[in-house]
């Protein structure tokens, strides 16, 4: 019977029309799950837990021998609504060298039952290290890692000080939710090797002093004591929050490092229908306010950058099956965007306290955002100098048409925004312009159907960013990115009668980014390229509420150039079990394309539920 069952769920993923739902008046509902296993006490504790991982490439180290510093060991538990967890935190003192080409970060954790995933946050006083989404686990247990290079921190991991470094997992663990995250996070600091050259971070080393490592960063997020992350939290799209903050006098450059995730009513936000849909269908009980976000960062008052997120996917969302082993593009590691503070350095360098704020549009409860402002001090001058030029922010430029029929229609959004900045600051390293451009446009088509239980959605989002500088009788140099982000939903529930009906979930994500060396001639010189994209088809049966049998699948293919250093990945599961797994690191003589997919080769994918599996 079983075999059979699993036949059909096959059939019904692969031959379903190319369309996408979520039931409206379910889509932000949590189904208790019970994935029954038949499984025997003793098979279970005999068997070994299961490996869970994000496909991304290794992190390029030296060859020397790293300097183990282990920060934290701690057993997540019931932590929901408590404070953070703490460790002191000092410079490792047992290393030969105190002078590193490398330092990564990694967290190593377990657990076994029933638990939904929980976000979570590292900082180190008060910078955000770390954000990131546990996996849900097995009866049989799981065990995951996340690498991260934190090299870019190496001013705070080097402060000759102790310091506190904190954790937040907000765990519930009761006689249902059973599982508890047992937890290590352990530093690793990597001797300098003089041969050792890594050209992402040379790609930052635009001028004289412009090098990739801050001398100080100042933390842009809440103070302790607290009983919850540090992270501020955006509830609507009128909230705005924010600190104040007073820099050095001698800064001559300064980024903001800013962390955003998405949760409650806009986890899924992509697919949120547009407010005149569910006004003229009375619906009340579903997240609204249309599928476009923009994160609004400011400085005094004053619009300094915007964020278009990529479209995280948790490891509870949309059809958890999708998620085990492989996770979601960005899960244990969500990404991180950097905004060029420079050009405005000559409206705070006058020894006043000013406010960064940050604002979501659109938004519904919750956004969590904080940010690290990184700065490099002039190590010759006790001051520094500099003035804003020119400032230019264009309004959102936004296209919305809409044809729908009671719970059936299209609707298509279309945002464009762009906004530069320049200003001169005058240092040690000479009167150096810095110019900060970014370019955001914005495509999303939505078809809801089979009144309102079937939607599509095909989102794209273009983030373009450069950063050019120039001194005095010189050319001008800089740095561009280019990301795509691609997401294309399916989803449709079919009722199967007796209080049953089949959950059918494909999901396609894609993360596309370039970066190149630019000169004042106008020639590009590659420095990177990633190609990351991700399809997932699952089916689950629902019964009262609770999951009882499903099937999942992905297959990811991931592909980094970075000229010297390559990395390719070509990955494939079906139910825990790894069907393929091809891994190269041959690089080309050169980059050949910078070309991403487009949406009309993508497979179709569903959205907007967070299920809780067990098995």
């Amino acid at each position: 019977m079983a075999s059979v069952l699993r036949s059909l769920l096959l059939c019904l993923l692969f031959l379903l029309p190319l369309s996408a739902t979520a039931n409206l008046r379910k889509s932000n509902s949590f189904l208790n799950s019970s994935l029954l296993s038949a499984a025997t006490t003793s098979h279970l504790n005999d068997t070994p837990p299961t490996l869970y991982f994000e496909v991304t490439k290794p992190i390029r180290v030296p060859k020397t021998q790293p300097c183990v510093h282990r920060i934290l060991h701690h057993d997540f538990g019931y932590t929901y609504g408590k404070p953070p967890v703490f460790a002191n935190y000092t410079p490792p003192s047992h290393c030969p060298s105190d002078d590193f080409s490398k330092i990564v970060l990694e967290w190593n954790a377990s657990c076994k039952g029933r638990q939904y995933d929980r976000i979570f946050g590292a900082w180190l006083s008060g910078v955000e290290l770390l954000r990131s989404c546990t996996a849900e686990p097995r009866a049989t247990g799981i065990v995951w890692s996340v690498k991260k290079d934190i090299t870019r921190y190496y001013s705070l991991l080097l402060k000759n000080e102790t310091q506190i470094f904190a954790v937040y997992m907000g765990n519930v663990v009761d006689q249902t939710y059973t599982g508890v995250y047992h937890v290590d996070v352990t530093f690793y600091f990597y001797p300098a090797e003089k041969k050792f050259n890594d050209i992402e971070s040379n790609w930052e080393n635009l001028a004289s002093g412009y090098g990739s490592r801050a001398d100080l960063i100042l933390p842009i997020s809440r103070n302790l004591p607290l009983n919850d992350g540090l992270w501020f939290e955006i509830e609507n799209s009128t909230d705005t929050k924010g600190k104040e903050f007073k820099v050095p006098p001698n800064v001559y450059r300064a980024v903001l490092e800013v962390y955003v995730s998405f949760h409650e009513d806009d986890e899924f936000w992509y697919a949120n229908p547009p407010n005149d849909y569910l006004l003229v269908n009375n619906i009340t009980d579903t997240a609204g306010n249309g599928p476009f976000r923009e994160v609004v960062v400011s400085l005094d008052g004053k619009v300094v950058g915007a964020i278009w997120p990529f479209t995280v996917v948790y490891t509870g969302g949309i059809n958890p099956l999708l998620w085990r082993p492989i996770t979601g593009i960005g899960s244990f590691d969500l990404p991180t965007y950097d905004i060029e503070i420079t050009p405005f350095l000559g409206t705070i360098l006058d020894g006043k306290v000013h406010k960064l704020g940050f604002s979501v549009t659109n938004a519904l409860n919750v956004w969590y955002i904080d940010a690290n402002l990184h700065l490099w001090l002039d190590s010759k001058n006790a001051h520094t100098e500099g003035k804003l030029l020119k400032y230019q922010v264009q309004p959102l430029q936004i296209s919305y048409l809409s044809d729908f029929k009671g719970l059936n229609g299209t609707f298509l959004t279309k945002v464009n925004r762009s906004m530069s900045s320049t200003g001169w600051v005058k240092s040690s390293h000479g009167m150096i312009s810095t110019t900060a451009i970014q370019d955001l446009s914005y495509s999303n088509s939505m078809v809801m159907g089979d009144d309102g239980n079937m939607q599509i959605v095909n989102q794209e989002i273009h983030f373009d960013d450069s950063v050019h500088v120039k001194k005095p009788y010189s050319f001008s140099k800089g740095k561009k990115s280019n990301k795509r982000f691609l997401l294309y939903l399916y989803s449709n529930d079919l009722d199967q009668g007796n209080g049953t009906s089949l959950s059918v979930a494909n999901v396609t994500l894609g993360f596309n980014a370039k970066k190149f060396g630019v000169t004042g001639l106008g020639f590009r010189r590659p420095v990177s390229s990633l190609k990351n994209l991700q399809n997932g088809q699952g089916v689950m049966v629902v019964k009262d509420n609770l999951v009882v049998s499903g099937v999942g699948s992905t297959q990811q293919n991931y592909k980094y150039d970075g000229n010297k250093f390559c990395y390719f990945r070509n990955i494939s599961s079906s139910n825990y079990t790894i069907l393929y797994d091809e891994v190269g690191n041959a690089c080309n003589k050169r980059i050949k394309s910078f070309g991403f997919w487009h949406s009309s080769r993508w497979m179709p994918s569903q959205a907007r539920r967070t299920f809780l599996v067990s098995d």
